[in-house]
């Protein structure tokens, strides 16, 4: 997705959640937004393998 393609989200962090967010980014060398996109691409990533691994519950 070419960086003008890009959706803008207006987040509200506690102040706690925030500096703790910076100081990862910092440990990652990644900006406060990049280090956000990058924990929900890894989020979602997660979420679609759990779901393919978790059986169908049948009824």
């Amino acid at each position: 997705m070419a960086e003008k393609d890009k959706k803008q989200l207006l987040l509200r962090l506690s102040p706690t959640l925030w500096e703790e967010i910076s100081r990862w980014a910092e440990d990652d060398f990644r900006s406060i937004n990049g280090q956000i996109e990058y924990l929900l691409t890894e989020a979602v990533k997660k979420r679609r393998k759990v779901k393919i691994e978790e059986p169908e519950e049948e009824e």
